[in-house]
Order: C-alpha cells, then sequence, then structure tokens
C-alpha cells in the first residue's frame, strides 16, 4: 500500500505470516463481506417495515465492521501526516452519520473496504520468491584445511579457503579456480545457454553447476556478499521502492482530500457568521458528503479485476492494479534473450564438412528445420552420427541438441571418456573418434566455417574420426518463431526495446539482428543488468521481461518487472509484477494493449468521478440537493462507473502460435 493511501497495513507481513491464497482470506474482504450482510439486512427490516431501533443498530454494525478496516489505519497515517483517499471516506462517512445518514455512511465504508481487499488480494504475494533462491546455495562445502578436506556450511567459508569442487556439484559461493578444468552451468547467475568452458584463473559464481571435471576454487567472497546475496539485496532493496509509489486514486486524492476539508471548514464558518449556522454546517457537510470519492474508490478496483481476470485468462498473471497501471504506461521494453526471446532449448543449425566447396562462411548452409527433418547430405549425416555415438554417452546440453538432431541412427561407441574443458574421446565403429571445441581439435580446412558458426551466435563442435576432422556441428539456441513478430509489434506500438542478456557478444549481436533489435547489452551479470535498467528508466517508463533467477534484481528494478512464467523460476516469477505464463511471447504485446484500453477506463472512470464531485458541490453548496439525492446521484454514478470498468474485461484470444519448426535463418543469414 502506498503511503498516500489511507487505509491498507502499516507494516509489511512478517517472515512467517503466510500471504493470502484465496480472495475469501483478505481480512478487508471478510470484513466487507460481514458489513454487507448486516447491511441488506437493515433494508431488508426497512423495507419489510420492520423496527426501525433494529434497522439502525443493523445499519451501525455493519458501519463499525467496514470502518475497522480503513478507519485505524487512515488515522495512524494521518498522525505521520499522509493523506489518501482513506482520510476523506472517514470525514464522509463521519458527516453522513452527523445528518443521520447511517446506512450511507455504511455503504461507503462497504464499498472502500471492498477496494482495498481487492488491491491488498492482488498485491500480497510478491514477496515470498526470494526463499526460493537458497535451493541454488548447497549445504556444505568441502574445504582444504592443513591439507585435509573438510566439510563445512558455506557461512562457515573465508576469503582464501580452497574449496574442492566435485562433478555435479553446486558451488558454494564466488571464487577463482585454481586447478581443474570443466563445463559450467552458469544459467543461474548469467544466464548463458550453454555451459561455459572454464579453467584455472577463471572467476566462478555461487550457485553455478559444476559440470565434469574436479575443480579446486580459491573463495573471493563470503557467503553474505556472493552474487546470489547480491540478487537478494538488490531485489528487495527495488522491491521497498515500489511499496512507496502512489496509487492512481492516491495520486488525485492527495491534493483533492485537504482541498474539500478546507472548502468544507470554509463554509460551515463563512455561512454561520453570514447567515443561520444550523443551515450552513448542515450543507458545509452535505458538501462533504458529495465530495466523497464514492465512484472515484470503487471504479478503478472494479475496472483492475475485470483487467487482471480478463488477462488471465490469456495466460498473464497482473499482480494488483499498480502493475496494470503501470504495464498500461510501459515505453521502453527490455528484453533477457535466453528463455524469453529463446525458448532455452539449444538445437542444431548447421553441420560443416570437410567436403563443403572451399569450406568458407559462404559454403552451403542447411537449416535448423531441415536438419531435424533429415534433410542432409551423406557425409553430413556421418558428421552427426560419430558426434551423436560419442555424446550418447554425455550429459552435456549439447548432447541432448546432437542426439535430437540425429534422431535413432546412432552408431555404437566404446571406451568413451570425457576429457573435462575439452570433449570426448572414444572408438565409433571400431575407429577412434574425438568431439570437442577449437583448439582442444585443430579445424584445418574448416577453420572459416567454425569462425562463422562462432560469429553467427552458435556454438562449435569439432568432429574427428579415424585421426581426421571429417566436420563441425553448430549448436545454438534459437529465438521463439514469434519473436520478430512480437518485436516489430512493440515497435509499431512506440516501444523502443532492448537485449540484455549474459550471452556473449557474438551470439547476442547476431540473434538480435534476426529479431529486429538495435539496443544489445551483453556479457552482463545480474547487478549489471540492473544497472543498465536503472539508466534506461531515467528516460522512459521500462519494463524488464526475464526468465531466470538471474534476471530477478532487473526485474526489481525496472519500473514494471514481467517473467516468462512457464519457463521462469520462481524467484523471477515472485520478483516480477506480471508473468507470463505460456511461452508464446506474442502474450506480451497483447498483455500490453490490454493494460492501456484498462488503463483509459480507468481514466474515464476517474475523469466521470471527479466531474461528478465538481457538479454537485455547487448544487449542494447552494441548497439545490439535500442529502438523499446527493446519496441517489451518488449510486446511479457507481452504477455507471462499474458498468464502464467491467468493459476492460473483454479480450480476444490470440490465434494459434506459428509451429516451432517454422523456417529460421541460417548461420550465414545471421552473420
Amino acid at each position: 500500500m502506498s503511503d498516500a493511501c489511507g487505509c491498507g497495513h502499516d507494516e509489511p507481513a512478517g517472515e512467517d505470516e503466510q500471504a493470502p491464497g484465496q480472495w475469501w482470506q483478505v481480512r478487508e474482504l471478510q470484513a466487507a463481506a460481514a458489513a454487507a450482510v448486516f447491511l441488506l439486512a437493515a433494508y431488508i427490516v426497512g423495507w419489510a417495515g420492520g423496527p426501525q431501533r433494529l434497522s439502525l443498530v443493523l445499519e451501525w454494525i455493519a458501519l463499525l465492521i467496514g470502518a475497522w478496516t480503513f478507519v485505524p489505519s487512515t488515522l495512524r497515517r494521518l498522525a505521520q501526516g499522509k493523506i489518501g483517499v482513506g482520510i476523506l471516506m472517514t470525514i464522509a462517512a463521519v458527516g453522513a452519520v452527523i445528518l443521520g445518514e447511517v446506512g450511507e455512511a455504511a455503504m461507503l465504508a462497504v464499498l472502500f473496504a471492498i477496494s482495498e481487499g481487492l488491491e491488498e488480494y492482488a498485491v500480497s504475494r510478491t514477496r515470498r520468491g526470494l526463499r526460493a533462491l537458497l535451493n541454488l546455495v548447497p549445504d556444505t562445502a568441502t574445504v582444504l584445511r592443513d591439507g585435509t578436506p573438510a566439510t563445512i556450511s558455506p557461512a562457515e567459508l573465508a576469503v582464501g579457503d580452497r574449496m574442492l569442487v566435485k562433478p555435479g556439484e553446486r558451488i558454494a559461493t564466488d571464487g577463482v579456480i585454481r586447478d581443474g578444468r570443466t563445463a559450467l552451468d552458469v544459467s543461474a547467475i548469467t544466464g548463458e545457454s550453454v555451459p561455459v568452458e572454464a579453467g584455472p584463473g577463471d572467476e566462478v559464481f555461487a550457485g553455478t553447476i559444476n559440470g565434469t571435471g574436479a575443480l579446486t576454487v580459491e573463495v573471493t567472497t563470503t557467503a553474505e556478499n556472493n552474487s546470489l546475496a547480491k540478487i537478494v539485496q538488490i531485489v528487495e532493496a527495488e522491491q521497498s521502492r515500489k511499496g512507496d509509489a502512489q496509487r492512481l486514486a492516491d495520486t488525485i486524492a492527495k491534493p483533492l482530500v485537504p482541498a474539500i476539508m478546507i472548502f468544507a471548514a470554509a463554509i460551515a464558518i463563512l455561512g454561520s457568521l453570514l447567515g443561520d449556522p444550523a443551515t450552513w454546517i448542515e450543507r458545509a457537510l452535505v458538501v462533504l458528503v458529495a465530495a466523497s470519492p464514492c465512484a472515484l474508490a470503487i471504479s478503478v478496483p472494479v475496472t483492475v479485476v475485470a483487467a487482471i481476470g480478463a488477462a488471465s485468462k490469456i495466460g498473464v498473471l497482473v499482480k494488483g492494479g499498480a502493475a496494470l497501471e503501470a504495464l498500461g504506461r510501459v515505453r521502453t521494453v527490455a528484453l533477457d534473450k535466453t528463455g524469453t526471446l529463446t525458448a532455452n532449448r539449444p538445437a542444431v543449425v548447421d553441420i560443416a564438412t570437410i567436403t563443403d566447396p572451399a569450406n568458407d562462411p559462404a559454403g552451403p548452409s542447411v537449416e535448423a528445420s531441415d536438419l531435424g527433418s533429415g534433410v542432409r547430405s551423406p557425409e553430413q549425416d556421418r558428421v552427426l552420427a560419430v558426434a551423436a555415438a560419442l555424446e550418447a554417452h554425455s550429459e552435456h546440453p549439447l548432447a541432448r541438441a546432437i542426439l535430437t538432431a540425429n534422431g535413432d541412427r546412432i552408431p555404437a561407441a566404446v571406451d568413451v571418456q570425457a576429457v573435462p574443458g575439452a570433449g570426448l574421446t572414444g572408438l565409433v565403429d571400431g575407429r577412434p573418434a574425438r568431439l570437442g571445441r577449437p583448439g582442444w581439435i585443430d579445424p584445418g580446412p574448416l577453420a572459416a566455417r567454425v569462425a562463422a558458426m562462432q560469429a553467427g551466435g552458435a556454438t562449435a563442435v569439432l568432429v574427428e574420426d579415424d585421426g581426421q576432422v571429417i566436420g563441425a556441428v553448430a549448436v545454438r539456441d534459437e529465438l521463439r518463431p514469434e519473436a520478430r513478430e512480437v518485436i516489430d509489434h512493440l515497435h509499431r506500438g512506440g516501444a523502443t526495446v532492448a537485449m540484455l542478456t549474459g550471452d556473449n557478444t557474438a551470439t547476442a549481436t547476431a540473434l538480435a539482428k534476426i529479431a529486429g533489435i538495435d539496443d544489445v547489452h551483453a556479457d552482463l551479470r545480474p547487478e549489471d543488468k540492473a544497472r543498465i535498467i536503472g539508466e534506461l528508466r531515467k528516460d522512459r517508463f521500462t519494463a524488464m521481461v526475464g526468465d531466470g533467477v538471474n534476471d530477478a534484481p532487473a526485474l526489481a528494478t525496472a519500473d514494471l518487472g514481467i517473467a516468462m512464467g512457464a519457463m521462469g523460476s520462481d524467484v523471477a516469477i515472485e520478483t516480477a509484477d506480471i508473468a507470463l505464463m505460456g511461452e508464446d511471447l506474442r502474450t506480451l504485446p497483447q498483455a500490453l494493449d490490454h493494460a492501456r484500453r484498462a488503463r483509459n477506463i480507468m481514466l474515464q472512470n476517474v475523469a466521470l468521478s471527479l466531474g461528478l464531485i465538481a457538479i454537485l458541490i455547487p448544487l449542494a453548496l447552494f441548497g439545490v440537493l439535500g442529502l438523499a439525492a446527493v446519496v441517489a446521484v451518488h449510486e446511479l454514478a457507481e452504477i455507471v462507473v462499474i458498468a464502464n470498468g467491467v468493459r476492460a474485461g473483454r479480450v480476444t484470444a490470440l490465434p494459434p502460435a506459428p509451429p516451432a519448426t517454422s523456417r529460421r535463418p541460417t548461420i550465414q543469414q545471421a552473420v
């Protein structure tokens, strides 16, 4: 809740306090429902000609229950000099009671309690995901103490300690490799889609998964200052900043509330000096009721609930009215690459053979869709078959891509051994074979083709059969088939688009060119992404779209965080304000268009509510309308703005997504 709001909780939920899982578990909505029951009972008693005293008692009970949800916190905030809609609603309810309209006061309280309850439900669960970060840190770490391995808690690690990291283990804190070579899964920290080869002198980060080689790592940061700790610190700080942001209704209420109070007081004082005090005090109270933002208080939450409900039908989770309003204001969209623009499923996109004409970057290239369907030359089949035979014995992510491209045609391989940080060796069809990175295997005449693969954003793997290089396989995390369409839609809508990624510059630049993105930032760590988002926010209202733990600081730093939910981590989803729950990136521009329409409806309702107040105040001031007429007009206005707000619940489903096998640019087209 914002400070401008005259209601809500003063303190955030404690660590052990669970956010409400269902709307009926929200205290404000529970109180509003109970108050509404008593108020309805009072109306029924009155309509049935029952005892007036009983009807009045029921109205008082409804008023007290509804007022409990916002009056105490309103008074506490008022004592701190914070003014919002709540103070005006409180004064209007008091004025109605003074004029003998307890039922009207109860109705105001019920409506406002509902609006606050809806807001509370929508935003109460945004902080829980940070605990998931703890799962990325192992419970224990092995260190060398006096030359002997010892198992300790990561919290006991000190700068200078030597950690022993076995294959498959997570690294407990940041450090530098002193001995050993391996392939590191750094996706949790940098978003790199393909494991990174690392050896002595290379940095490693907390939460990174070691590949096939045993490592000795010198600790460079303690547990409380490592990469994951920095992520938590940035997220908590930025979420705190967001908690101070004002909501639309409160922004309007801040100048409106004191102006109305001063105006009503002036009416009572001047009227009493120049005429009958009783008449002018009553008119001042009627003016207060006329100025009560009943329609304003209910119209925005109704629009928000309708729009959020509609968004959920298209796979967009919106966390509250503030997030919806912010989504409608976005003018710059920063996109993570891996898992957002791409599907985070590396695929074989090119196969070079030793018999290719000229073996230069302009030589023949086969598209990923053709490779997957088996449209290959016999030489390419042989290169892929030997690679698949060796990779069948590996758990490397590149292995899955090669095996998928090769299908079931896998020759037998024996004596397969992994060479940490280099590749695989073994016997295929009785002949020695190797597969590995350039440098470990000399590319020879394939050097130009390998360079083209790498410049095109792919990882190149060389294949050697019986001592001779026979080809190279390019593996790349391909763009989602709808990515270019999405970027074009964003540009047509007036948004600027940037790519932020932990991947290398060559990969990022190549894929950004295909997608139509000009502003590219690569080789970024989480804190770098957050810093760049901070710079973008200075110029235009900025949204960050990401899917992993490494994106959490940027998601929190942005004016609006959007997570790709189906592929995203719990931390990213909980940190973000919006989550795209499916894998179709086209829901991003659709969500932006939907939010802009909803925000326009909100502004219409606000304008109608303020216009109504502007008309009612002079009519009440000069006695043209009495309390009953003012109340009737308010109720009619509420019906109108609610009906208008419900329009935000309309949304059109997207047509079927383009097939994943649609033809994509080749390595040559990318460069």
